[in-house]
């Protein structure tokens, strides 16, 4: 997957690890596992993950690829402020 260098191979790309924790996290275990009292942690473990995937990106010249990998990084990551980390207060 890595090989095509484009936004949206990026966006993809970037998009399997949130998925994942957000399928895991929401559905399978629906919400009632807690690291340390924080429902945030699985999910910014998760951008923290592809924040590596996007070092490698930019390292091996794939400039597009990482590009798009930020961008879903970064709405992944508003998204988990607005909708889990504010909804505690």
């Amino acid at each position: 997957m890595l090989k095509n260098n484009s936004i949206l191979v990026g966006l993809l790309g970037g998009s399997i690890l949130p998925g994942i924790s957000l399928f895991i996290f929401l559905y399978l275990l629906k919400g009632s596992f807690l690291i340390l009292n924080k429902p945030g942690i699985p999910y910014l473990v998760a951008i923290a993950l592809n924040l590596f995937i996007i070092r490698y990106c930019f390292k091996q010249g794939k400039d597009n690829t990482g590009t798009g990998m930020i961008l879903i990084t970064f709405v992944f990551t508003a998204a988990v402020f607005l909708l889990k980390l504010q909804s505690i207060r």
